[in-house]
């Protein structure tokens, strides 16, 4: 009797379940689904253009020519001619070493040469007449007037005389080596510019010793702004595209909003063991001076160039994934959105570059992007340009 209670029970659940469900599936019918709203997006139609192709850099800029000038003598600074910042010529005279005891010796050395030469000048004298009376010997000794002995002294007299002039020559030559080398040292006691340039530092005054005691002490710094310098350092895994003179833009905070150009003009031939990188020395034209030694740049090494690329600006991209160079986009085709899978290449200055999945001509969203739903109606707000 229980079991046939049990069993009753049951089916009469059974078709309880079955009644209601029919009821839900009725409720469902007569009740209409709600349609999604269009939504409002900016969009951009996919055009071609060129890729500049670079690799970013960071560094620092020099002036390419700068020098310390220093005192070749010793003795204090008698003059100073030049202050600190201001535009030198080269062999403009900067300072005065006091050296007078050199004067003195340029003094011996030019009378001791004016000796030499006399001397020089007496041999010179000695020799005409010593041949003269050789030629008159001979005349003699042809005439039977004068013995062989007396030719042989007066030939003898004549080589003596060649000889001594010789020697006087020799003592005129190294009175001018030295008076040329006084000369020079005197001539050292000017401190000229070496080069053109403005002067960045002066470490001389008036009374200050100098020279020998002092011999690594600078007294002035100049440097040279018109070419300077920048030394940037790329990775080892960009080094097959470097070439020399291939153009180099940068910008510095302290020019915000100026753009320079540089060209590769070294590149080391050997790899920095520590991070595995190529120093690179651009060098850049600075004749308005705008520019300063030890500004800190950044800039992109320029490498080529290619047409017919696409970009997508970056917040175009859904689910960008920059490691594996994919992403999604929804393309707009007859007012509805559109997902579909892109693949990337380089990015720049807030574009993204599209290998594959854009075509030019073809509208895609911009903005507005994460309200949107496969299939979804699109009211285009607005457009802008690739």
């Amino acid at each position: 009797m229980k079991r046939i209670l049990l069993f009753v029970f049951v089916w009469a659940l059974v078709i309880l379940t079955a009644a209601c469900s029919k009821g839900g599936d009725a409720a469902k019918k007569a009740t209409p689904e709600v349609a999604r709203p269009p939504v409002a997006v900016e969009t951009s139609v996919a055009a071609a253009g060129a890729l500049t192709e670079g690799i970013d850099v960071t560094g620092t800029l020099a002036p390419k020519f700068e020098v310390d000038v220093k005192s070749e003598v010793a003795g204090l600074v008698r003059e100073v001619y030049v202050t600190e910042w201001v535009r030198v010529k080269k062999g403009e005279p900067l300072a005065r070493i006091d050296i007078r005891e050199q004067e003195s010796f340029v003094k011996r050395t030019e009378a001791a040469l004016g000796s030499a030469k006399s001397l020089e000048l007496q041999s010179r004298v000695a020799d005409n007449r010593s041949r003269r009376e050789l030629e008159r010997m001979k005349k003699l000794k042809e005439n039977g007037l004068a013995t062989q002995q007396a030719l042989d002294d007066a030939v003898s007299e004549a080589e003596a005389a060649a000889s001594r002039i010789e020697a006087a020559h020799a003592q005129v030559r190294a009175a001018e080596e030295d008076l040329n080398q006084v000369r020079t040292r005197l001539a050292k006691g000017r401190i000229a510019a070496p080069i053109d340039g403005i002067v960045s530092e002066r470490r001389a005054n008036v009374g200050d010793l100098v020279g020998e005691a002092g011999a690594n002490q600078p007294l002035f710094h100049i440097v040279d702004n018109r070419v300077l310098n920048l030394t940037v350092s790329v990775p080892s895994t960009a080094m097959a595209s470097l070439r020399r003179d291939q153009p180099l833009e940068f910008t510095t905070d302290a020019l915000p909003g100026r753009t320079f150009k540089g060209t590769v003009m070294f590149i080391n031939p050997a790899v920095n063991e520590s991070d595995r990188s190529v120093r690179v020395i651009a060098e850049v034209n600075n004749t308005a001076g705008e520019l300063k030694g030890g500004l800190f740049v950044q800039g992109r090494i320029v490498t080529g160039k290619r047409g017919g690329v696409i970009f997508v600006p970056r917040e175009a991209l859904l689910g960008w994934d920059v490691a594996g160079r994919r992403a999604k986009l929804f393309i707009v085709e007859a007012d509805r959105a559109i997902s579909r899978e892109v693949r990337t290449g380089q990015a720049t200055e807030g574009r993204v570059e599209i290998t594959a999945g854009l075509k030019a001509a073809e509208t895609y969203v911009v903005r507005g992007a994460f309200n949107v739903k496969e299939g979804d109606m699109l009211i285009i707000a607005g457009k802008q340009g690739s």
